[in-house]
């Protein structure tokens, strides 16, 4: 085994052939208990996949709906200590300590990899919200990751030198590797049936609605991301479920993430935050959807009536000013800008407006400080974020837990990639949850919002064989 030239920190090893990513991850990560895979896309061509589990020698990280940190060793359960401070304290702490000077590769190399819900970006801004009934954040300290390259069609194998056994690792990962190549992925089995139902029916989601627009009408907020969930009460192989969801809604920016509390599986077409080592901040936030036309004109005409809807374009103007507002906090002063406006993105299902603002970080701030500015996304709150967030807690009858958040990489070399967690799914041993919403505008048609949420929720209940109750729909 010859290694390349490894930046101090870690041993590293690209191998010079392709393995489907689904077919690495099926084999060499399906039974671990804490995993990632953060997924280009069943098709992808270009862009990277990052793939893993941590080395017994690592940590996770999880944050109790109290706000309560703690720290487990991954490969001693009664190693569990309870952290100083909050998630964001452990992160700054752990940027301090692990941080790798620049120049590095792109992408991601070692570092945090999870998610970070609602409610703990709600307890950021201060306001009211529910508590939540799934961990308020959960990350593992990836020490070990697998890059898949699908430009290049290459693998590199990492490993930190404070890993367990590092450089067996990464031996004894390419001979498993090589014994992959040329194989294709098995088709997952098909999903039991079973019932979903909704936390709010549509004629109380109509109701909402109604109530959104009479608060926007008194001047409370000028949008307000109203949301509802879909409960499915019965067991589901986390994994199953999303490989079935990449096959029919496949994503640049979904993913699979394990932890022992709960799995997220996400097809979601939306990236929060983009930060690079040198401070460059990127949001892409994502408001006005229409569905895939039946045939190449009507696809193309519903592409034209997203692009002019008034409704959407308001919508989706207002959060771009909403995430200016956010970025200006901790942004060099005058380097907020946007620099595509109201773009037309079309994926497996749906066609959707996107925006793109970005910002260079002030000196002395570091990625950390980015998220405390901007969580929750603010497509998924609604302006100004305070207000909306007020009325949501008030019209929403229960917590959104992860969904709402985002999910992705911190890097430790100072490169963050965190994607909305929206068209995504919550599994637990016994239940799951599909968050669906909307933005509301002055504009809002009640029937076209209720209508909207079931077409984002479609893909996800076909990848878990779910129908719903009759009585939610009417």
């Amino acid at each position: 085994m010859q290694l390349d030239n490894s930046p101090p920190g870690h041993h590293e090893l690209t191998l010079g052939f392709w393995v489907d990513p689904e077919v690495a991850f099926v084999t060499l990560f399906s039974k671990e208990t804490n995993a990632f895979w953060l997924d280009s896309g069943a098709d992808a061509t270009t862009g990277v996949s990052y793939l893993g589990s941590p080395s017994p020698a690592s940590v996770t990280a999880v944050a109790s709906p109290g706000g309560e940190v703690t720290v487990r060793r991954v490969g001693d359960d009664s190693d569990s200590k309870p952290y100083p401070g909050s998630i964001f304290d452990l992160l700054r702490e752990s940027e301090r300590e692990n941080a790798r000077p620049v120049p590095q590769p792109d992408g991601f190399t070692l570092g945090w990899v999870g998610w970070f819900g609602y409610e703990l970006g709600a307890a950021l801004v201060g306001s009211p919200h529910h508590r939540a009934v799934t961990p308020d954040a959960a990350l593992i300290f990836a020490d070990r990751t697998l890059a898949f390259d699908h430009t290049r069609r290459t693998v590199t194998m990492r490993a930190s030198r404070t890993s367990t056994h590092p450089l067996r690792w990464i031996e004894q990962t390419e001979r498993k590797l090589t014994a992959l190549v040329g194989r294709s992925a098995a088709e997952p089995p098909p999903a039991a049936p079973s019932r979903a139902h909704l936390r709010h029916h549509r004629a109380e989601y109509l109701d909402m609605v109604r109530q959104c627009r009479e608060a926007i009408d008194r001047g409370d907020a000028y949008q307000i991301c109203l949301t509802n969930e879909i409960t499915i009460e019965t067991a589901l192989d986390p994994l199953d479920v999303y490989r079935r969801l990449r096959r029919t809604n496949a994503s640049h920016h979904g993913g699979f993430v394990r932890t022992p509390e709960l799995a997220l599986a996400s097809s979601t077409p939306e990236r929060f935050l983009e930060v690079s080592p040198a401070g460059r901040v990127v949001t892409r936030p994502i408001k006005g959807t229409r569905p895939r036309g039946d045939t190449d004109a009507h696809d193309e005409a519903l592409r034209v009536e997203l692009a002019n809807d008034e409704k959407e374009i308001a919508e989706n103007i207002m959060i771009v000013d909403l995430m200016r507002n956010d970025l200006n906090r901790i942004a060099k002063p005058g380097t907020v800008e946007v620099s595509d406006l109201l773009k037309v993105e079309s994926y497996a299902n749906v066609h959707q407006l996107v925006s793109t603002v970005s910002a260079q970080l002030a000196h002395g701030l570091f990625w950390v400080d980015v998220l405390e500015s901007c969580l929750p996304g603010g497509s998924m709150t609604g302006a100004p974020k305070h207000s909306a967030m007020t009325i949501i807690d008030r019209l929403e009858r229960g917590p959104r837990g992860p969904y709402a958040g985002a999910f992705g990489y911190m890097a430790d070399t100072g490169r963050v990639d965190l994607a909305m967690i929206i068209r995504s799914m919550v599994i637990t041993e016994n239940a799951s949850w599909i968050g669906v919403g909307g933005g509301i505008t002055a504009l809002s048609k009640d029937e076209a919002e209720f209508a909207e949420t079931l077409l984002k929720a479609e893909p996800l209940l076909a990848a878990a064989g779910a129908v719903l109750d009759a009585e939610d729909r009417v």
